[in-house]
């Protein structure tokens, strides 16, 4: 399953894709997951570009209901040599849902290892599931696999201040070829990662989500290594490190969000 598939994304024309909001692309408050909206931008663009992404990032201007149709239209702006300047602009009920801006393409220049290296953290089998807390029936986390590597699970939580950095290890069953919209929805887990240092269960809603394509090999499962920056006013920042299991670096991504902590009537 590659992420258009995961996202059932159709094409309409030479522009323009749709597809509806199903649970399985929901976050635990009933609304499309950001990530999932900024990897279905991206799928689109290099549909429309034949080019791959090199950075993107999108805005969240509302949100999209479960069974809503999301029709994504994309304008190539700037189609230059090695790079594509585009945009994607996603649609539910003729609202505007959200905006992609992006650059594609490719160069040639490349240096032999990253200058940022991967922490050592157990592999997937070895760490213990992320199971969330909320129990409000399904979405996203029960269609992506995701492990605990480094950090507290929500069991664990009991007030106390901790580390900024987290770790996750995710994968989508099935899926061993990650695309930039693969990493997209992945790099989403910033949204949640002010619970490890609050030591408390912290909803986030993105306002944006950027990612940074570094280099795609083939890998079951991506560690998602989160460092939170900032909380101040209610919102919070933070990148993550997106690593396959070989230690190459796959991606960065990073957000800026809407933090609370989590109460039932709070959903």
């Amino acid at each position: 399953m590659d992420a258009q598939q995961f996202l059932g994304m159709t094409r309409r024309d030479e522009h323009s894709w749709s597809f509806v909001v199903t649970e399985r692309l929901i976050t635990p408050g009933q609304f499309l997951f950001g990530g999932c909206g900024l990897a279905a931008g991206l799928v689109a663009l290099e549909g429309a570009s034949g080019r791959p992404t090199i950075w993107a990032t999108a805005q969240y201007l509302t949100y999209a209901p479960p069974n809503s149709e999301v029709i994504v239209t994309t304008q190539l702006v700037v189609q230059g040599g090695h790079v594509t300047q585009a945009r994607a602009t996603a649609f539910v009920n003729e609202r505007e849902l959200l905006t992609v801006n992006a650059a594609l393409g490719t160069g040639h220049l490349d240096a032999p290892s990253p200058w940022v290296a991967m922490p050592v953290v157990p592999e997937p089998d070895d760490c213990p599931p992320r199971h969330l807390p909320f129990g409000l029936g399904e979405s996203i986390f029960e269609h992506v696999d995701s492990r605990v590597a480094l950090g507290r699970t929500f069991e664990e939580l009991d007030g106390t201040l901790g580390s900024p950095v987290s770790a996750i290890w995710a994968r989508v069953p099935g899926h061993f070829e990650p695309s930039a919209a693969t990493l997209a929805i992945f790099g989403d887990y910033v949204s949640g990662g002010a619970t490890q240092p609050l030591g408390q269960r912290a909803l986030g809603h993105s306002l944006d989500n950027t990612i940074r394509v570094a280099r795609l090999e083939p890998t079951e499962w991506v560690l998602c290594e989160i460092h939170m920056h900032a909380l101040a006013g209610g919102f919070a920042q933070g990148t993550a490190f997106l690593w396959s299991q070989t230690g190459t670096l796959l991606a960065t991504a990073s957000q800026s969000i809407a933090s609370k902590i989590w109460e039932p009537r709070a959903l």
